[in-house]
Protein backbone atom coordinates (compact mmCIF):
# COMPACT_ATOMS: atom_id res chain seq x y z
CA UNK A 1 0.00 0.00 0.00
CA UNK A 2 1.20 3.67 -0.97
CA UNK A 3 2.20 5.36 2.43
CA UNK A 4 0.66 8.83 2.14
CA UNK A 5 2.83 12.15 3.95
CA UNK A 6 -0.22 13.78 4.60
CA UNK A 7 -0.70 14.33 8.47
CA UNK A 8 -2.54 11.48 9.39
CA UNK A 9 -6.48 11.68 10.26
CA UNK A 10 -8.47 10.01 12.98
CA UNK A 11 -10.29 6.68 12.89
CA UNK A 12 -13.55 6.44 15.43
CA UNK A 13 -15.05 2.94 16.23
CA UNK A 14 -18.11 3.91 17.05
CA UNK A 15 -21.72 2.39 18.06
CA UNK A 16 -25.24 3.07 16.37
CA UNK A 17 -26.86 1.11 18.95
CA UNK A 18 -29.54 -1.84 17.64
CA UNK A 19 -31.56 -0.12 15.51
CA UNK A 20 -34.19 2.17 16.61
CA UNK A 21 -32.21 5.75 15.84
CA UNK A 22 -33.03 7.02 19.12
CA UNK A 23 -31.18 4.99 21.32
CA UNK A 24 -27.27 6.42 19.22
CA UNK A 25 -25.39 7.88 21.80
CA UNK A 26 -24.41 11.61 22.07
CA UNK A 27 -20.65 11.15 21.71
CA UNK A 28 -21.11 9.03 18.51
CA UNK A 29 -23.48 11.56 17.23
CA UNK A 30 -21.20 14.46 18.00
CA UNK A 31 -18.11 12.07 15.80
CA UNK A 32 -20.81 11.62 12.91
CA UNK A 33 -21.14 15.67 12.85
CA UNK A 34 -17.71 16.59 12.46
CA UNK A 35 -16.69 12.89 10.31
CA UNK A 36 -15.10 13.59 6.72
CA UNK A 37 -15.95 10.18 5.77
CA UNK A 38 -18.47 7.18 7.31
CA UNK A 39 -18.01 3.77 6.38
CA UNK A 40 -21.39 2.37 8.39
CA UNK A 41 -22.54 -1.12 8.58
CA UNK A 42 -25.53 -2.58 7.03
CA UNK A 43 -27.43 -2.98 10.87
CA UNK A 44 -27.35 0.74 11.25
CA UNK A 45 -31.09 3.05 10.67
CA UNK A 46 -30.44 4.83 7.99
CA UNK A 47 -32.43 8.20 10.07
CA UNK A 48 -29.07 8.26 12.28
CA UNK A 49 -27.03 9.03 8.94
CA UNK A 50 -30.03 11.63 7.94
CA UNK A 51 -30.33 12.84 10.76
CA UNK A 52 -26.53 13.17 12.02
CA UNK A 53 -24.31 12.47 9.52
CA UNK A 54 -22.14 16.00 8.57
CA UNK A 55 -23.84 16.87 5.17
CA UNK A 56 -19.90 17.08 3.63
CA UNK A 57 -19.46 13.32 4.75
CA UNK A 58 -18.66 11.01 2.56
CA UNK A 59 -20.57 7.67 3.42
CA UNK A 60 -19.71 4.27 1.94
CA UNK A 61 -21.82 1.31 2.88
CA UNK A 62 -19.52 -1.88 4.03
CA UNK A 63 -21.80 -3.83 5.77
CA UNK A 64 -22.24 -8.04 5.27
CA UNK A 65 -24.68 -10.41 4.96
CA UNK A 66 -23.97 -13.25 6.63
CA UNK A 67 -23.92 -16.02 3.63
CA UNK A 68 -26.68 -13.71 1.60
CA UNK A 69 -26.35 -11.31 -1.20
CA UNK A 70 -23.24 -8.25 -1.22
CA UNK A 71 -21.25 -8.44 1.90
CA UNK A 72 -17.80 -6.24 2.07
CA UNK A 73 -14.66 -8.07 2.26
CA UNK A 74 -12.94 -6.76 5.88
CA UNK A 75 -9.63 -6.32 4.06
CA UNK A 76 -11.57 -3.34 1.90
CA UNK A 77 -12.60 -2.11 4.86
CA UNK A 78 -9.03 -1.98 6.63
CA UNK A 79 -7.97 -0.83 3.19
CA UNK A 80 -10.82 2.14 3.80
CA UNK A 81 -9.50 3.29 6.75
CA UNK A 82 -5.86 3.56 6.24
CA UNK A 83 -6.15 5.22 3.03
CA UNK A 84 -8.68 7.93 4.37
CA UNK A 85 -7.05 8.43 7.43
CA UNK A 86 -3.74 8.64 5.38
CA UNK A 87 -5.40 11.48 3.71
CA UNK A 88 -5.69 13.59 7.25
CA UNK A 89 -9.92 12.62 7.39
CA UNK A 90 -11.56 12.24 9.97
CA UNK A 91 -13.52 8.89 9.55
CA UNK A 92 -16.10 7.43 12.13
CA UNK A 93 -16.39 3.11 11.21
CA UNK A 94 -20.14 3.25 12.39
CA UNK A 95 -21.28 -0.41 14.07
CA UNK A 96 -24.36 -1.67 14.49
CA UNK A 97 -25.11 -2.14 17.98
CA UNK A 98 -22.15 -2.07 20.36
CA UNK A 99 -18.55 -1.14 18.56
CA UNK A 100 -17.27 -4.61 20.43
CA UNK A 101 -19.97 -7.13 20.97
CA UNK A 102 -19.67 -9.78 17.90
CA UNK A 103 -18.18 -7.56 15.39
CA UNK A 104 -14.92 -6.99 13.67
CA UNK A 105 -13.07 -4.28 15.88
CA UNK A 106 -10.14 -6.69 16.70
CA UNK A 107 -9.33 -6.68 12.36
CA UNK A 108 -9.58 -2.62 12.88
CA UNK A 109 -8.11 -1.81 16.13
CA UNK A 110 -4.81 -4.04 14.60
CA UNK A 111 -4.78 -2.22 11.51
CA UNK A 112 -4.99 1.58 12.42
CA UNK A 113 -2.11 0.42 15.15
CA UNK A 114 0.05 -1.42 12.70
CA UNK A 115 0.00 1.84 10.29
CA UNK A 116 0.14 4.55 13.91
CA UNK A 117 -3.28 5.63 13.06
CA UNK A 118 -5.12 7.36 16.52
CA UNK A 119 -8.31 5.81 16.95
CA UNK A 120 -10.99 6.14 19.88
CA UNK A 121 -13.81 3.14 20.87
CA UNK A 122 -17.68 4.51 21.49
CA UNK A 123 -19.50 1.82 23.23
CA UNK A 124 -23.03 1.64 22.61
CA UNK A 125 -26.53 -0.11 23.39
CA UNK A 126 -25.65 -3.81 21.92
CA UNK A 127 -28.23 -5.91 20.30
CA UNK A 128 -29.03 -8.55 23.19
CA UNK A 129 -29.90 -5.68 25.79
CA UNK A 130 -31.63 -3.67 23.22
CA UNK A 131 -34.08 -6.56 22.59
CA UNK A 132 -34.36 -7.23 25.98
CA UNK A 133 -35.50 -4.02 27.05
CA UNK A 134 -38.26 -3.66 23.95
CA UNK A 135 -39.31 -6.95 24.78
CA UNK A 136 -39.73 -6.46 28.20
CA UNK A 137 -37.42 -9.40 29.34
CA UNK A 138 -35.22 -8.34 32.38
CA UNK A 139 -31.78 -10.44 31.40
CA UNK A 140 -30.68 -11.46 34.94
CA UNK A 141 -34.03 -11.21 36.72
CA UNK A 142 -33.75 -12.02 40.79
CA UNK A 143 -35.07 -15.37 41.18
CA UNK A 144 -34.99 -16.32 37.48
CA UNK A 145 -31.34 -15.64 36.38
CA UNK A 146 -27.96 -14.40 38.56
CA UNK A 147 -25.85 -14.05 34.52
CA UNK A 148 -26.00 -13.30 31.33
CA UNK A 149 -24.08 -15.12 28.85
CA UNK A 150 -23.59 -13.70 25.06
CA UNK A 151 -23.15 -16.25 22.44
CA UNK A 152 -23.01 -17.32 18.81
CA UNK A 153 -23.97 -20.49 17.25
CA UNK A 154 -23.28 -20.63 13.21
CA UNK A 155 -21.06 -23.66 12.33
CA UNK A 156 -20.89 -27.39 14.26
CA UNK A 157 -17.46 -26.72 15.63
CA UNK A 158 -17.92 -23.38 17.13
CA UNK A 159 -18.75 -24.82 20.41
CA UNK A 160 -17.71 -28.33 21.92
CA UNK A 161 -20.42 -31.01 23.57
CA UNK A 162 -18.74 -30.43 27.07
CA UNK A 163 -19.58 -26.58 26.47
CA UNK A 164 -23.56 -28.06 25.38
CA UNK A 165 -23.42 -29.67 28.55
CA UNK A 166 -22.61 -26.73 30.51
CA UNK A 167 -25.02 -24.30 28.48
CA UNK A 168 -28.12 -27.23 29.39
CA UNK A 169 -27.75 -27.06 32.94
CA UNK A 170 -26.89 -23.18 33.79
CA UNK A 171 -29.18 -20.83 34.99
CA UNK A 172 -27.80 -18.29 32.79
CA UNK A 173 -29.75 -16.36 30.51
CA UNK A 174 -28.39 -17.46 27.06
CA UNK A 175 -28.41 -14.72 24.05
CA UNK A 176 -27.62 -15.97 20.93
CA UNK A 177 -26.18 -13.79 17.94
CA UNK A 178 -26.27 -14.05 14.24
CA UNK A 179 -27.64 -18.27 15.27
CA UNK A 180 -31.40 -17.97 13.75
CA UNK A 181 -31.00 -19.83 10.95
CA UNK A 182 -29.51 -22.57 13.32
CA UNK A 183 -31.82 -22.28 16.26
CA UNK A 184 -33.21 -25.69 15.64
CA UNK A 185 -29.77 -27.10 16.28
CA UNK A 186 -29.35 -24.92 18.92
CA UNK A 187 -32.41 -25.86 20.46
CA UNK A 188 -31.68 -30.30 19.73
CA UNK A 189 -28.34 -30.00 21.72
CA UNK A 190 -29.75 -27.99 24.87
CA UNK A 191 -32.77 -30.66 24.84
CA UNK A 192 -30.49 -34.10 24.52
CA UNK A 193 -28.44 -32.28 27.34
CA UNK A 194 -31.36 -31.97 29.66
CA UNK A 195 -32.34 -28.17 29.57
CA UNK A 196 -34.48 -27.80 32.26
CA UNK A 197 -38.08 -27.79 31.31
CA UNK A 198 -38.65 -24.09 32.57
CA UNK A 199 -36.81 -22.81 30.41
CA UNK A 200 -38.36 -20.94 27.23
CA UNK A 201 -36.74 -19.13 23.82
CA UNK A 202 -37.71 -15.99 22.08
CA UNK A 203 -36.50 -15.16 18.80
CA UNK A 204 -36.97 -11.36 18.72
CA UNK A 205 -36.72 -10.06 14.78
CA UNK A 206 -35.90 -6.40 14.20
CA UNK A 207 -35.54 -5.61 17.64
CA UNK A 208 -36.27 -1.97 18.68
CA UNK A 209 -37.31 -1.02 14.97
CA UNK A 210 -41.05 -0.68 13.94
CA UNK A 211 -40.58 -3.65 12.80
CA UNK A 212 -40.15 -5.94 15.79
CA UNK A 213 -41.68 -9.40 16.29
CA UNK A 214 -41.27 -11.49 19.39
CA UNK A 215 -41.86 -15.20 18.73
CA UNK A 216 -41.70 -17.75 22.27
CA UNK A 217 -42.56 -20.53 23.46
CA UNK A 218 -41.24 -23.33 26.01
CA UNK A 219 -38.11 -24.68 24.76
CA UNK A 220 -39.52 -28.74 24.53
CA UNK A 221 -41.62 -27.48 21.94
CA UNK A 222 -40.16 -24.24 19.80
CA UNK A 223 -39.00 -25.91 17.12
CA UNK A 224 -42.74 -27.94 16.18
CA UNK A 225 -44.35 -24.52 16.60
CA UNK A 226 -42.20 -22.28 14.47
CA UNK A 227 -41.15 -25.00 12.49
CA UNK A 228 -41.55 -22.92 9.07
CA UNK A 229 -40.84 -19.47 10.00
CA UNK A 230 -38.13 -17.74 8.95
CA UNK A 231 -36.77 -14.92 10.82
CA UNK A 232 -35.77 -11.63 9.80
CA UNK A 233 -32.32 -10.37 10.02
CA UNK A 234 -31.61 -9.70 12.65
CA UNK A 235 -33.01 -11.84 15.07
CA UNK A 236 -31.35 -11.85 18.39
CA UNK A 237 -32.29 -15.33 20.24
CA UNK A 238 -33.17 -15.28 24.21
CA UNK A 239 -33.18 -18.72 26.34
CA UNK A 240 -33.84 -19.17 29.95
CA UNK A 241 -36.53 -18.64 32.41
CA UNK A 242 -36.58 -15.09 32.04
CA UNK A 243 -38.77 -15.33 28.69
CA UNK A 244 -41.49 -16.33 30.69
CA UNK A 245 -41.67 -12.66 31.78
CA UNK A 246 -42.22 -11.12 28.14
CA UNK A 247 -45.73 -12.14 28.34
CA UNK A 248 -46.55 -9.93 31.51
CA UNK A 249 -44.15 -7.07 30.34
CA UNK A 250 -43.47 -6.67 26.48
CA UNK A 251 -44.77 -2.59 25.93
CA UNK A 252 -43.70 -2.79 22.49
CA UNK A 253 -46.12 -5.49 20.90
CA UNK A 254 -45.61 -7.08 17.68
CA UNK A 255 -45.67 -5.36 14.38
CA UNK A 256 -46.63 -8.63 12.69
CA UNK A 257 -44.31 -7.13 9.16
CA UNK A 258 -41.80 -9.18 7.58
CA UNK A 259 -40.65 -6.28 5.82
CA UNK A 260 -36.50 -5.69 6.48
CA UNK A 261 -36.02 -2.28 8.40
CA UNK A 262 -32.33 -2.41 7.30
CA UNK A 263 -31.24 -1.61 3.76
CA UNK A 264 -29.37 -4.77 1.78
CA UNK A 265 -26.21 -4.20 0.52
CA UNK A 266 -25.38 -2.93 -2.59
CA UNK A 267 -21.95 -3.81 -4.23
CA UNK A 268 -19.17 -1.59 -2.85
CA UNK A 269 -18.72 0.15 -6.19
CA UNK A 270 -22.39 1.46 -6.38
CA UNK A 271 -22.68 1.93 -2.52
CA UNK A 272 -21.17 5.36 -1.39
CA UNK A 273 -22.67 9.14 -1.66
CA UNK A 274 -21.59 12.32 -0.69
CA UNK A 275 -24.51 13.86 1.34
CA UNK A 276 -23.99 17.38 0.11
CA UNK A 277 -23.28 16.10 -3.56
CA UNK A 278 -20.41 18.55 -3.91
CA UNK A 279 -17.61 16.07 -3.97
CA UNK A 280 -16.69 13.25 -6.04
CA UNK A 281 -17.71 10.28 -4.38
CA UNK A 282 -15.02 8.18 -2.98
CA UNK A 283 -14.62 4.12 -4.75
CA UNK A 284 -13.12 1.44 -3.58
Amino acid sequence: MEVHTNPVGKVILAAAGPGDPELVTLKTVKYLQQADVILTDRLVSDEIIRQWANPGAIVTYVGKQCRRGNSTPQETINELLIEHAYNGKLVVRLKGGDSSIFSNILDELETVQKYNIPFEIVPGVTAALGAAAYAGMPLTARGYSTAVRFLTYYKSDVLTDDYWRELANTTDTLVFYMSSETLDTVIDKLIFNQISNECHVAVIEQATTPHQNIYTSNIYTFNSKFKNERFVSPSIVVIGKVVSLTGKFNWVGNSNSKESYFKTVAPLSTNSTNLNKKSNVNRA
